[in-house]
């Protein structure tokens, strides 16, 4: 009898550890809140900055690549070019959606425009892309631009193909869940972003037809001044870089054999 109450008395003291330790486990979750680095992204002619919270736990590497580019300057002066009813585009060097970054704009030892200055793409932290990330895009998040190739033999190609251009979701869009690398969110200034995505649009008119077609840029330039990011001590260190797909090259070789 007594091995028996003694085996009883085991069970449960079992029993309450294993409780013990699910709940501390679900309340340290709620209660250890990450310090997650914060980006904030003054607009000119706009008083509220958007102030973004990262989230490197589920995209590490576009996370370090966006915080180097902030710190080096890089999106200083570059405008939000392509305006949607659901997004908000921007960081493309050139200004109209066909830039992307160079080492330099990461590596501030290798000279702009030099040999070594090679354009670059990361890989797309997403879930079609082979990465946990369970971020969605909702109002407010923030994402990476990238390529789309059209051909379902350059998937790959096409995931890895982001640089500096982002997003920022003004409505929900569920079809770009699992298929673009949202990195963050707004957490104050969502009043700016609203604001941008009603500015006027430009109108090109083709000088013999007369006949005119809205575009997606707007008509006077929004540009970003500056980016600033608060670390909270860490350093999170450079992005991995990848050097990017040539697609002219590969579309000559597969279809004309060149």
């Amino acid at each position: 009898m007594k091995k028996r109450i003694m085996a009883i008395v085991a069970v449960i003291i079992v029993v309450v550890l294993l409780i013990g330790a699910v709940v501390y486990g679900v309340i340290g979750k709620f209660t250890n809140k990450i310090n997650h680095p914060i980006a904030t992204m003054t607009i000119e002619g706009y008083s509220e900055p958007i102030v973004i919270e990262l989230y490197p736990e589920y995209a590490p590497n576009t996370v370090k690549n966006f915080i180097t580019l902030s710190e080096n300057g890089f999106y200083n002066g570059l405008k939000f070019h392509r305006i949607e009813d659901y997004v908000i585009q921007g960081g493309d060097p050139n200004g109209d959606g066909t830039g992307s970054p160079t080492l330099s704009a990461l590596d501030t030892s290798i000279e702009k425009d030099s040999e070594q200055d090679q354009e670059y793409t990361i890989r797309g932290e997403f879930k079609a892309n082979g990465y946990d990330n369970p971020l969605s895009h909702e109002v407010g998040v923030i994402s990476m631009a990238r390529s789309d190739y059209g051909s379902s033999q350059l998937l790959t190609q096409s995931y890895n193909s982001a640089g500096s251009q982002f997003f920022i979701c003004t409505q929900y869009c569920p079809s770009f869940n699992s298929l673009y690398a949202a990195f963050g969110k707004i957490i104050s200034g969502m009043e700016t972003v609203e604001a941008i995505s009603k500015v006027k649009l430009a109108v090109d008119k083709n000088e013999e037809t007369g006949e005119e077609t809205q575009t997606t840029r707007p008509e006077n330039d929004v540009k970003i001044s500056s980016i600033t990011i608060e670390k909270n001590g860490v350093d999170y260190g450079k992005p991995e870089t990848l050097e990017p797909f040539d697609y002219y090259s590969w579309y000559l070789q597969t279809y004309y054999g060149n």
